[in-house]
């Protein structure tokens, strides 16, 4: 079903809702918009990620292209290695 398609239903539904369903719907609704507007992470959780980062713009720490965590998932999928 495609976004647009159930955009429709949903609108279908609305059309012919009592109060009842509107004010669930109106509470989900709430809840989504307040739940996007939070922030993914905690300030402490931003620290650790910038200096992370810091590491990692300075060549301090070590990091994998792509390619190479693909390889990594694999040989963890087919039992060539233990761990990462």
């Amino acid at each position: 079903m495609t976004s647009g398609d159930l955009r429709n239903k949903v609108r279908e539904y609305v059309d012919t809702a009592d109060v009842r369903l509107l004010k669930m719907l109106e509470a989900i609704a709430e809840t989504y918009e307040n739940e996007v507007n939070e922030p993914i992470f905690d300030e402490d959780q931003y620290q650790i990620l910038d200096s992370r980062r810091e590491a990692h713009i300075k060549g301090e720490s070590k990091s994998l292209s792509w390619e190479e965590v693909k390889r990594k998932i694999q040989s963890l999928e087919s039992g060539t290695i233990k761990q990462l």
